[in-house]
């Protein structure tokens, strides 16, 4: 069985090749939660929902999130009513986030109502939310702390970060089967995600990153920076604002107390040698994901290393 820890797109086009490779039944996937959010009274789990749109074949792969051929005349009628619409809820994918409150209101887990959706869609994949406590991620900027996603959806990323906020992370505890599945792993992948808010937030739940430090299982990472910037999202602005150097080096060194070997694009064979003095071994290889061969060559290439 491979354990593999997933933030959303990129972790989501990962999974695309890597389950060409592994059978869905010998995956266990650790999703970030840190980016739900409560809307219109529906919880919503994006990064749960990417990678399960995208591992059932029905993402929109343009946008690489949400529905494909999704319409959203429901969002159009809520600003009608003078509803703020700034997060794009399509009309199917809505039908999930209904389904999920329902769930959850009815007294199950987020990691129950995440097995029946995988189920539902036909995934094989054992898909665990990182926690079932409520678990939000919000950022500091100069004009007040706001939600992940306020920043990442509606501000568009544009504000200077000053800081990053876990809340509920003190009582955050692991969900059923997580630690177990990084335990009992033959390896573990960290995904090419967000390394503040995708993985960062798995490791800030209680006994995450004692586990990947304990377990006897290769754990490998691969980078999600490629030469200085990231291929999507503003990893780069959140790592700058922590302080953080934006490079392949940096994000191996928020991992090397657990990490065995990194993987890392081949414009950035600069730094092998750097990340090795660290006690990792590193694989330099394309990690640009275009194509459908290109997600396989990549989990390949993970898998090897």
């Amino acid at each position: 069985m491979i354990a593999v820890l997933a933030g959303g797109v990129g972790a989501a086009r990962f999974l695309t090749g890597l389950t060409k490779l592994v059978p869905q039944q010998d995956l266990t996937v650790i999703t970030n939660t840190g980016d739900d959010i409560e809307l219109f009274g529906l919880h919503i789990s994006p990064d749960i929902d990417i990678v399960a749109y995208t591992l059932a074949g029905i993402v929109d792969e343009d946008k690489g999130w949400g529905i494909r051929g999704d319409t959203f005349r429901c969002l159009g009628m809520l600003g009608k009513y003078g509803q703020d619409t700034w997060f794009n809820l399509g009309d199917q994918d809505l039908a999930t986030h209904i389904y999920r409150t329902n769930r959850l209101k009815q007294g199950v887990t987020l990691t129950q109502v995440t097995s029946e959706i995988c189920s539902s869609l036909g995934l094989k994949i054992k898909l665990l939310p990182m926690t079932d406590n409520k678990f939000e991620t919000y950022i500091k900027t100069g004009n007040g702390t706001i939600h992940f996603e306020e920043y990442f959806v509606k501000r568009q990323f544009r504000d200077e970060v000053l800081g990053v906020e876990f809340f509920g992370a003190e009582k955050a505890k692991p969900a059923p089967g997580v630690l177990d599945a990084l335990l009992e792993a033959e390896a573990v992948v960290v995904c090419p995600s967000n390394p503040i808010v995708s993985i960062g937030t798995i490791l800030a739940v209680e006994g995450v990153r004692d586990a990947l430090k304990q377990t006897k299982a290769r754990v490998v990472g691969v980078s999600p920076i490629v030469g200085g910037f990231p291929i999507k999202g503003p990893a780069d602005k959140l790592m700058r604002g922590l302080g953080f150097e934006v490079s392949a080096f940096s994000v191996a060194k928020l991992y090397s107390e657990f990490l065995d070997a990194f993987v890392i694009d081949s414009v950035d064979a600069g730094e092998e040698s750097q990340i090795e003095q660290l006690g990792i071994d590193v694989t330099v290889a394309p990690t640009v994901m275009k194509s459908l061969e290109d997600k396989v060559a990549l989990a390949k290439t993970t898998l090897n290393a």
